[in-house]
């Protein structure tokens, strides 16, 4: 079999920042990438107020192909782009590898973009050289700040070798202007690493797929929050499209030390020296800073690591539309609550708020249901066109999710459905327990029977008190309305009323996988 290098190979003009194994990355290609950044910051800038956002939309549409019936044709290539992260000694690693020899086998192209932080600081930067206005931290001195354990083990390794974290944290440091500063430029570097690989998978001619080894959104995890938006509002940046629209995928691989404590280790791993404590407390903030990102998958510890890899390869073929059968004994299922109330802010863990609108439209029949969705913070907007249908045997069923632009968008709003109401809500988005919720707090106008309706919803394979264990306790739910076609949206944004209307859809089969109609098509982690 190829080796990971072998099957990476980029075009030949290009080789030189084609990744290998283990993260590394051509020096030639991140020189220029860190010169770059460093260099020319401020005409990185100008370029983002130009574009709106340093995140490429994904794949511009111009020639968006829709049949009589509004759906999105399904005969162009695809590019999907997901992100790896999570805590360490969590598998990212391996499962890079795993995603890699899979897809390629399949006829992918497959691009690994090598974690930038490691990448930069494995050439001799050293926190403690960007804070020289400081004493540096000595095994004694040295603690989180900010978290009720001390580090001893961490500090060891931080006054002779290189830790993103450990720079992240100097940066929030009052005086640490230069680590401000220095991480600055890592995530411009980081931007501009993706956007090259984000290019060689648009321009390919095969399907493709872009695995990032971390993300943007990390590096808020390890800086304080007004550092973070400091620098945020300093750049032109905004969480929709760094988190949102940048991605197609977030897999967050929880850590070894979160459940499967035997197994953690910190050898052979360069930048590692977190102890078990410290390592569930940034596998926690990795996870956190990603909430809110609509298509986000927390592959956790409840089974061993090579069935851990199978439902991380599982959770990106469900969302790309590849059928894998039974080959990786897929459990994972959609799962929907009714909730009495909604409890105030404050019983919520870190969440995310997002305003929601829904339109369905003209379909070609009782059995296929179209809609589009308009979600958003702060007037910055995603746009997504669903198709739900049968599959080819009629059973269950399948969604087609296709991003749209602005403009499609506002194309396709002449074909809605005047049987519907337009369907409003507040969706919020939390993690907790390692399982991550979405809440829908329906909003008028809309029908007499959304009126103070929340639905909580989650994806799980967890069964029993397993199941019930993982569930927030400060939300009172009524019962489990999973399949009820009283819950369905299709059926709540109906204006007739259910006792006479023929559009009542009674088997409300939640989708078996979805498929992704063209290129850099995102595909919701919910059927909502």
């Amino acid at each position: 079999m190829a080796t990971a290098a072998d099957q990476l190979m980029a075009p030949a003009s290009l080789a030189t920042i084609a990744p290998v194994s283990n993260g590394q990355q051509s020096l030639l290609a991140t020189t220029a990438a860190v010169a770059m950044a460093a260099r020319n910051g401020q005409e990185q800038q100008e370029l983002v107020e130009n574009q709106k956002s340093t995140s490429p939309k994904p794949s511009p549409m111009p020639n968006l192909k829709l049949n009589k019936m509004g759906s999105v044709s399904s005969k162009e290539k695809r590019v999907y782009k997901i992100v790896l992260t999570g805590g360490p000694c969590g598998g990212k690693t391996t499962g890079q590898s795993r995603l890699c020899t899979f897809f390629e086998n399949l006829g992918w192209k497959v691009f690994r973009v090598p974690e930038t932080a490691t990448v930069l600081l494995s050439g001799g930067v050293k926190f403690s050289d960007l804070t020289e206005k400081e004493d540096p931290p000595t095994p004694t001195t040295f603690v989180y700040k900010d978290l009720p354990f001390a580090a001893p083990e961490h500090s060891l390794i931080d006054l002779t070798a290189s830790c993103p974290r450990c720079l992240a944290k100097a940066a929030s440091k009052p005086n640490g202007s230069e680590a401000y500063k220095f991480q600055e430029n890592l995530i411009r570097t980081m931007v501009q690493i993706e956007n090259t690989y984000f290019e060689l998978g648009n321009s390919s001619t095969r399907n493709c797929l872009i695995i990032c080894d971390r993300g943007v959104m990390d590096a808020s995890a390890y800086i304080s929050k007004d550092k973070w938006e400091k620098m945020m509002a300093g750049n032109k940046w905004n969480p929709v499209e760094m988190r949102d629209n940048r991605y197609n995928q977030i897999l967050h691989l929880v850590s070894a030390a979160n459940g499967a404590e035997d197994f953690y280790s910190t050898e052979d791993h360069a930048c590692r020296s977190e102890g078990v404590d410290l390592a569930r407390e940034l596998d926690y903030k990795s996870a956190a800073a990603w909430v809110g990102h609509p298509y986000f998958d927390v592959i956790d510890n409840s089974t061993n690591f090579e069935a851990k890899m199978n439902r991380l390869i599982e959770s990106v073929c469900q969302k790309v539309g590849i059928d894998i059968g039974d080959r990786l004994q897929a459990t994972s299922r959609k799962l929907k609550y009714l909730v009495a109330m909604l409890p105030p802010d404050s019983e919520f863990p870190p969440f995310q708020d997002f305003d929601v609108v829904h339109h369905y439209l003209q379909s070609g029949g009782p059995k296929v249901q179209a809609r589009l969705r308009k979600r958003g913070q702060k007037n910055h907007w995603s746009y997504i066109h669903t198709q739900r249908r049968p599959n080819v045997h009629g059973q269950a069923r399948i969604e087609v999710k296709t991003q749209l632009t602005h403009r499609d968008y506002m194309n396709l709003l002449a074909q809605r459905d005047d049987a519907h109401f337009t369907i409003y809500k507040k969706r919020r988005c939390f993690l907790i327990n390692n399982q991550y919720f979405q809440l829908d707090i329906y909003k008028e106008p809309g029908h007499p029977r959304c009126k103070g309706l929340v639905l909580l919803e989650t994806y799980s394979s967890l069964t029993g008190d397993a199941l019930k264990n993982c569930m927030p306790k400060f939300l009172n739910i009524v019962k489990e309305v999973t399949g009820d076609p009283d819950y369905s949206m299709f059926n709540l944004s109906l204006k007739e009323d259910w006792s006479t209307t023929k559009k009542f859809c009674r088997t409300a089969t939640h989708a078996k996988g979805t498929a992704n109609g063209v290129a850099n098509t995102p595909l919701l982690l919910n059927g909502q």
